[in-house]
């Protein structure tokens, strides 16, 4: 067993070194004017303020975490599940620091890029995503594969030890990504969005000047916001998709190679591993896909490197898969298959109902010619409609993968679709620098034809982000999916009766978790954007020549008020999502089986529609803008703005938090599970 594993931790080490590669490529670049690097100047030091701030606090948190779960398992000789869930929890962290250091240092040299043409501004911005995309495979593959081969060679490498202790240890390195993971999305979207929402309601309505206007003192904060939330937040997100479908696969590998009569039943723990290993390889080729040439398209140079990894990985995993598994191969693979076409599906119906030019965000942008009201009611009922798709597709390939693998196919559906996740966080990753890019080049006075071409990358970078986020719930529910059936075996839990009162209770709660914890999420930005609100006034009407340009506005001021917003109402919605599995945990495995069942349905649904309807307002703001139905500054544009503005907490902040919501009380649940039996 020891070979594959030392394979797979070399190949987290080569995409740590591709990273570090990349981001010296990234570093040697030309930063541009004076201006631009003072501007950038201020948004990498916001940035790395709040990063900063916010581990602060998360390290306590995870120090108190681990010693409960060190006494907790004490008695049962699996206390080395608080190491696991120390690692998990760093490893999440660095990923999210690193990416974030690249993502501000290209930034500025996107935009300095783009002075010269599309093409290079698409490659800098591309490079620093991929930094990103590689941190969180490369230390997401590296901390499991090294915490399992310690593990296997001091507890014992036999099925019996592997089943029973060593996986249960394992699963904590999922727990404290999840943690982490669900700290920096609720925390990174309050900021963004209080930042976001300060800047255009004070910005674009009342004072009438442009977005990234440098005399808005919020703009600053808001081009910070971009990478605390899009890079950092969706990297630390897939992160622990990622390693919460690796684990989900191992710990059903055993069942299912018992039931089938394989005649080497820990190769189906090691497989998933494997796979993620092989993933990172064909991850890092497909990066070098991504080309495009000044009048090409750079959204089919970024598809390109999205599907050709996943059609590239396909043949490697039926090798893989083929070696390890001597029975039921092809079953595997189907299952993996459907998972990587369900994650295609999922992320081209979410283009559909989000992308500017087609019929749902054209309706919305009509509906602004009546109003507000009527925009947000097209709004809501395309965002509702959005989930029809997404969700027949999850359970297409639900029932799918179950009729050709059992509960293992239904991990393995998820591993498919997350195995080439370096590529996809990649081009997630571009989305925020491209956007970063633009402010720059506005804030730092650069000619109309540069702004022009960051303006493309950045379209290119809504729809993107769009479908990551399409994407990321899809699989959070097959990941959620996956480890629900992993605590049903470790809980020894054969079946869920609808008709125990206990279960329907706990499937009520579950279902209503979501709402309030997405209630929570919506109150903190609504209460941080108006701290922002009062204070860009404040600067407006004290500062004298703010708004005549010959005066500097107090940047720092507002991302202060961001970070402690953001630091100080984060705390309360991610100990919901710990602390509700494992109070319902001591009252009955059934209740827990049942609030997973609530919390897994309603959490998707509710994350399908807010992202999709935020991403539509926001696009047919976009359109608007660029000059249908009176173009900017006419009362439709006006209503326009308003939705935007309702949909920004929508899609930034509780949507992209349930997907993480869901996986987390999973998690929380199948490491408490033994304590259950």
């Amino acid at each position: 067993m020891n070979e594959p594993l030392i394979a797979v931790a070399a190949a987290g080490v080569l995409a740590l070194i591709f990273a570090f590669w990349r981001a010296r490529v990234v570093a040697r670049a030309d930063a541009g004017t004076d201006e631009m690097i003072e501007i950038a100047g201020y948004i990498r030091e916001g940035a790395m303020a709040f990063l900063n701030r916010e581990y602060r606090v998360l390290a306590i948190f995870v120090l108190v975490v681990a010693g409960l779960l060190a006494a907790v398992n004490l008695p049962r000789g699996t206390s080395l599940v608080a190491v696991s869930f120390m690692v998990g929890a760093v490893c999440s962290g660095l990923a999210g620091f690193f990416g974030m250091r690249v993502a501000t240092l290209a930034n500025v040299r996107t935009a300095a890029a783009a002075r010269h043409s599309i093409a290079r501004a698409l490659d800098v911005a591309f490079t620093g995503g991929s930094v990103m995309g590689m941190c969180v495979v490369g230390l997401g593959v590296l901390g499991l594969s090294g915490l399992f081969l310690i593990y296997v060679n001091t507890i014992g490498s036999d099925v019996t030890s592997v089943t029973g202790k060593v996986l249960a240890i394992l699963s904590g390195f999922s727990l404290g990504a999840s943690s982490i993971a669900l700290f920096a999305r609720v925390g990174g979207g309050i900021y963004t969005k209080a930042a976001d929402i300060g800047a255009d309601l004070v910005g674009k309505l009342e004072a009438g000047i442009p977005e990234d206007d440098p005399r808005n003192p919020a703009s600053i904060a808001d081009a910070v916001g971009d990478n605390v939330g899009d890079v950092a937040g969706m990297g630390a997100d897939l992160f622990e998709s990622y390693v919460g479908a690796i684990i989900g696969a191992m710990i059903l590998g055993v069942p299912y190679a018992t039931s089938l009569g394989a005649a080497e039943p820990l190769n189906y723990v090691v497989l998933p591993l494997v796979l993620a290993g092989l993933g990172i390889v064909v991850s890092i080729l497909a990066t070098f896909l991504v080309r495009t040439s000044e009048d090409g398209n750079p959204q089919v140079a970024l598809n390109l490197g999205v599907f050709g990894s996943a059609i590239l990985m396909l043949p490697v995993a039926y090798f893989a898969i083929d070696y390890f598994a001597d029975q039921g191969a092809l079953n595997i693979l189907g299952a993996m298959v459907l998972g990587l076409s369900g994650g295609v599906g999922i992320a081209l119906a979410t283009e559909y109902y989000t992308a500017s030019g087609r019929g749902p965000v054209n309706a919305i942008a009509a509906s602004s010619l009546t109003g507000t009201a009527t925009n947000i009611i097209a709004g809501l009922g395309i965002g509702m409609q959005s989930t029809t798709i997404p969700i027949m597709v999850i359970a297409g390939a639900l029932v799918g993968a179950h009729e050709l693998a059992g509960l293992y196919g239904i991990a393995m559906a998820g591993l498919g679709m997350l195995c080439t996740v370096g590529v996809q966080l990649a081009v997630d990753a571009y989305g925020p620098i491209a956007d970063n890019a633009g402010g720059i080049a506005e804030m730092s006075h650069l000619p109309p034809e540069v702004r022009a071409r960051t303006d493309q990358l950045d379209a290119v970078g809504n729809t993107t982000a769009a479908i990551g986020k399409g994407f990321a719930i899809g699989s959070a529910a097959l990941t959620a999916l996956a480890l629900f059936s992993a605590f049903r075996t470790q809980a020894q839990l054969e079946r869920l009766d609808l008709l125990n009162p206990i279960v329907m209770a706990g499937v009520f709660v579950g279902g209503m978790i979501p709402f309030l914890f997405s209630s929570m999420a919506m109150k903190a930005v609504g209460d941080a954007a108006g701290e922002m609100i009062e204070e860009v006034r404040r600067q407006f009407r004290e500062i004298p020549g703010l708004m005549e340009g010959t005066a500097k506005a107090d940047y720092r001021r507002c991302v202060d008020i961001s970070t402690s917003a953001a630091i100080r109402r984060m705390i309360v919605p991610g100990l919901l999502a710990v602390t509700v599995p494992v109070v319902t945990g001591f009252i009955g495995k059934e209740a827990l089986g049942g609030l997973l069942a609530g919390v897994t349905v309603s959490g998707v649904l509710l994350a399908l529609f807010m992202s999709n309807a935020g991403g539509a307002w926001d696009n047919a703001k976009k359109v608007i803008e660029a000059g249908e139905h009176g173009g900017k500054g006419s009362e439709a544009h006006k209503a326009a703005v308003v939705g935007d503005t309702v949909g920004d907490p929508f899609k930034d902040t509780a949507g992209p938090s349930l997907n993480i919501l869901i996986k987390l009380m999973a998690i929380v649940a199948v490491v408490i599970a033994p304590l259950l039996v």
